[in-house]
């Protein structure tokens, strides 16, 4: 396992510091080229950190480049998002954000070339005889019939198509290569489709675009891309990569390296799957704090710094197929957020505690450090009254043996302020707890009594002051930490029921004024984000980011 301290392997970072020291490349330029197709997610943020990242630690560029090469899955609110999440990462983008529509005219200009040099046709095949002429991976493909058509035709042809005189599927535009490769997507791969649709930058100008292998190298060569780094499975499309760059007359020639694409347990990075889940209101949106999207985690509380501390955590390898403990992202998360969020209290499941020897309207005030080990937060004003919530859950009526919290005639420390015994449980007519009736022992603020040793502790909130919270308990969206795993079953089927819970929470005082995305740490609780759109001053809404335990710690150690 990779201690935390040593950098993980990098090894796309240790090629191109080589090629640099090597006088091969003198200034290195990268890209991000999202499809516009939805929100980013966790493997996203993986891409955007190794390819700005890099750019960064070399003295590089690296340009924000939008694959909009599919307008009938496009949306601009999708484009705007994805803006805003590399810009909230922390990354800034070399020049303006870049379009592969931008580049439209030059690759017709460049598919008229392939055509005039006898290396593309339009071809007459439906979708379905293409890939049964594609052959298998054990047996070469079927040349298409309209594969001999002459350059004019097929320059009178895809000019045609591109001013929208044919159906959807009635004809495409393929490269000729070798219909007996090895390698499939060298079996004439399509350049062009018809798409009656109306596109996000370009309007209705176009009736054909490009497919994405046609598309993607060209406009790495026009901007001067030197390194197009991309996950695994685009591996098998590097020899149709090149043979465009071979047989283009481009400006330069980028180098595409691969590497292993992020696998979370418990969690989709399926953009057709995410979006599943958002058009059937299984989550609320694409930024429900459940879902594995940058725009979700950061609603959940996720720091910026956290997911790039986690990529730097996991490393660039080759190596794929293995599984990320998502524990180590909860511990990223978590040991940012033990740094810097204040601390606070709030009862999340409140249960009345009366001082029976506390007179009425009796007040003090603690100043409390707003965190332990910072003396740059500013400290807290927490009011002590007679009556107090103190959680449900550290109340047992009958508590078993290594249970060191509140029960009847035993005693326990409120955080910060006295020691409290329990004396007397009152009950509604149903048997229902509705308070507690407690004694004050005044002799125990900020010290213990000598002979007597009080092992609890617990967190509680002022009746009187309290701030109410409206408190969402997120969870794994998954009960599986493979969902999609069994291709042939249904992913929803691992749905966790309790992926969320909602509780009406008592919080201190000094929660009064959270603003949308401050974090807290909640005593005893957890870390929690105050809602970035749901949560206002009059109605202060928290989310769970994560939990106080920390698992992948412990697998370190044992590790």
């Amino acid at each position: 396992m990779t201690n935390e301290t040593t950098p993980a392997p990098n090894f796309i970072r240790n090629q191109v510091r080589e090629e640099i020291e090597g006088g091969q490349v003198t200034s290195i330029v990268t890209r991000f080229p999202p499809e516009p197709n939805g929100f980013l997610h966790i493997g996203h943020a993986k891409s955007i950190c190794l390819n700005f990242g890099l750019a960064e630690q070399m003295g590089g560029d690296c340009h924000l480049r939008f694959d909009d090469t599919n307008p009938a899955k496009e949306e601009q609110a999708y484009i705007d998002a994805i803006k805003e999440d590399v810009s909230w990462l922390g990354f800034e983008w070399a020049g303006p954000v870049r379009f592969a529509s931008d580049y439209f005219d030059q690759l017709y200009a460049w598919a008229q070339h392939l055509i005039r040099e006898g290396k593309a046709y339009v071809d007459d095949l439906s979708p379905d005889e293409i890939r049964e002429y594609r052959g298998t991976l054990t047996e070469p493909g079927t040349p298409s019939p309209y594969r001999e058509r002459n350059a004019e035709e097929n320059l009178d042809l895809l000019a045609r198509m591109r001013d929208g005189e044919f159906g959807e599927s009635e004809k495409v535009l393929r490269a000729k290569i070798d219909m007996a490769s090895p390698n499939i997507n060298l079996r004439d791969p399509i350049l062009y489709r018809i798409r009656h649709a109306t596109h996000h930058q370009t309007g209705d100008k176009w009736k054909i675009y490009p497919s994405y292998d046609f598309a993607h190298g060209q406009s790495d060569a026009i901007e001067g891309v030197t390194h197009s780094i991309c996950t695994l499975e685009f591996e098998d499309h590097r020899p149709l990569y090149e043979w465009f760059l071979d047989n283009l007359p481009v400006p330069c020639k980028p180098r595409q390296i691969e590497f292993s694409r992020l696998n979370l347990n418990y969690t989709l990075t399926s953009k057709r799957k995410l979006k599943l889940l958002v058009d059937k209101g299984i989550v609320d949106g694409w930024d429900d704090p459940r879902m594995p999207t940058v725009s979700g985690m950061r609603r959940r509380g996720y720091t910026p710094a956290s997911i790039r501390k986690f990529c730097d955590m996991i490393g660039v390898t080759r190596a794929d197929g293995g599984l990320v403990d998502i524990a180590m992202l909860t511990h990223a998360i978590r040991s940012d957020l033990e740094d810097s969020a204040p601390r606070s209290m709030c009862v999340l499941k409140p249960l009345k505690v009366v001082l029976t020897n506390v007179p009425e309207g009796h007040e003090e005030v603690y100043e409390v450090l707003g965190h332990p080990a910072r003396d740059d937060m500013p400290v807290r004003r927490v009011p002590f009254t007679r009556e107090l919530y103190i959680d449900r859950d550290d109340f047992m009526e009958e508590p078993p043996k290594k249970f060191f919290r509140l029960a009847p005639g035993r005693e326990v420390r409120l955080r910060n302020s006295y020691v409290i015994r329990c004396d007397d449980v009152i009950k509604d007519e149903s048997g229902e707890i509705t308070a507690l009736h407690c004694s004050v022992d005044f002799d125990t603020l900020g010290k213990n009594p000598e002979g007597r040793k009080v092992k609890g502790v617990i967190h509680w909130v002022s009746a009187v002051h309290g701030v109410p919270l409206e408190v969402r308990l997120y969870d794994n969206l998954f009960l599986e930490e493979q969902p999609d795993k069994d291709k042939d079953a249904d992913f929803l089927e691992h749905l966790n029921p309790e992926s969320l819970n909602v509780c009406q929470a008592i919080g201190e005082p000094s929660l009064a004024h959270a603003t949308p995305e401050s974090r807290f740490q909640f005593e005893r609780v957890g870390y929690f984000c105050a809602d970035r759109h749901a949560s206002t001053p009059e109605h202060l809404v928290f989310n769970r980011t994560v939990g106080l335990k920390d698992t992948w710690a412990k697998i370190k150690q044992k590790g």
